[in-house]
């Protein structure tokens, strides 16, 4: 596991990144739930984030989750950022970068070679260094999961990618 950024210290408190617990569900729960009620986020249940918790972490200010996003893994090359969630009263303070930042590193220790995220906010995304394609270039996400959601058809988030340039994981052996 990668280690956590040093603690930021902020004017009300210092704010620090790590894995989610599955104690903190229920924040999780209520920053997403906010996202999605704006259409920003699809919903996710309790029972999905207590199941998918190990892909999540959080940012924590004066105790509280001001922010999270997860790590959802779909093939040895395939990665996405999802869930990336601020709190309103949180926001321009460099959380969301923080935790694409840790997402980073953790997918570059597990030898995943590419990145992806599907967002409302790509500009955010180019300034980190992810580059935008089309959801073509994607068929492990458009396939697997795009295609079982509301919006497939009318999907209006910007695909966007990352090389990490990790090698590939897989070598011949005499057997293959």
């Amino acid at each position: 596991m990668s280690q956590p950024d040093p603690p930021v210290s902020l004017s009300g408190g210092t704010a620090i990144t790590r894995p989610a617990a599955i104690a903190d569900v229920p924040e999780i729960y209520y920053l997403l739930e906010v996202y999605s009620s704006q259409g920003n986020l699809l919903p996710r249940t309790m029972g999905e984030l207590y199941r998918h918790v190990r892909d999540f972490f959080v940012v924590v200010l004066d105790k509280r989750i001001v922010a999270c996003a997860a790590l959802e893994i779909f093939t040895e090359d395939l990665g996405e950022i999802r869930s990336l969630a601020v709190a309103d009263d949180s926001k321009g303070r460099g959380f969301a970068k923080m935790l694409v930042g840790e997402i980073i590193a953790e997918a570059n220790r597990l030898g995943l070679r590419r990145l992806m995220a599907l967002t409302y906010t790509p500009e955010f995304f180019y300034k980190l260094g992810f580059s935008r394609v089309t959801k073509g270039a994607l068929p492990e996400k458009v396939w697997g999961v795009c295609v079982k959601c509301y919006k497939f058809n009318d999907c209006d988030e910007t695909a966007v990618l990352l090389e990490l340039g990790n090698p590939p994981t897989h070598t011949k052996t005499s057997r293959d």
